[in-house]
């Protein structure tokens, strides 16, 4: 069964505060807020909503292709794994880093040996770390991890069941489009999806080229049975942007 869940950043606090976006979000359906930042984890549970996902290490230009942000990245992506298995919480996210010149095979090589130090602590906790995959087009200049095939060739080389890919769907409509045929073909090595509407990042709706009934549809035909996360900037209420995304998600899944 797929649970949806609802982004944390894209609400708070330039639409709703951390109350009132909480408050809504249950209202309208959702089981599970995503990226939740620490201090509100309580927050959260207190209303009955569990974590679909935290950040395992920042900033993500500065990410797993760098031998020398190994020993730091491992402390922080270790510290959260701890607080996600404490919490009960999935997913860790994350990053490959920008490019900053190095080519994609040894990018592909540094970042699976980073995560395959880090595979055998999440595999204990019973923890997914997702590697997100983001454009490079438009939100994040030289990100190293913007083809479905780069991050494929990571997973791949770490050979983990906890290793796995964060496919968000925005940024890979962006960077590649042929979102049904990708997911059903690298669905096993996908632990998470984040959803947005393209162009412009905001709702789901029909001022946008993407077909989330159609997508949704594919991804629950997989078999998937994790969370999808609505990471959209609502253009207009945000409390009928949450009703409305978490209604019409639901007829699909």
């Amino acid at each position: 069964m797929i649970s949806q869940s609802v982004g944390w950043w894209c609400f708070v606090p330039q639409k709703l505060t951390s109350e009132q976006f909480v408050h809504s979000a249950a209202e309208a359906g959702f089981v599970a807020l995503d990226l939740v930042p620490p201090e509100h984890w309580q927050l959260v549970t207190d209303h009955g909503l569990a974590i679909s996902s935290i950040g395992g290490h920042h900033p993500l230009e500065i990410g797993l292709n760098r031998i020398d942000q190994h020993e730091r990245i491992e402390q922080e992506v270790r510290s959260a794994i701890a607080n996600a298995q404490r919490l009960k919480i999935p997913n860790v996210i994350c990053f490959s880093g920008n490019r900053e010149g190095l080519d994609d095979a040894k990018g592909i090589e540094i970042t699976a040996a980073g995560l395959r130090k880090l595979a055998p602590f999440a595999e204990e906790a019973g923890v997914t770390l997702v590697l997100e995959l983001l454009n490079s087009k438009v939100d994040h200049p030289d990100y190293q991890a913007d083809r479905t095939a780069w991050g494929v060739q990571v997973c791949q080389t770490v050979g983990s069941p906890r290793v796995k890919l964060l496919y968000d769907i925005y940024h890979m409509q962006i960077m590649e489009g042929d979102v049904i045929r990708t997911i059903r073909a690298v669905h096993p090595l996908i632990g998470f999806y984040h959803t947005a509407g393209n162009p412009g990042r905001n709702d789901l709706d029909d001022t946008q080229e993407l077909n989330y009934s159609a997508i949704l549809k594919a991804i629950k035909e997989t078999g998937y049975t994790g969370y999808i996360a609505h990471e959209f900037i609502p253009k207009g209420d945000p409390a009928a942007a949450l009703r409305t995304v978490f209604q019409q998600s639901a007829s699909s899944l």
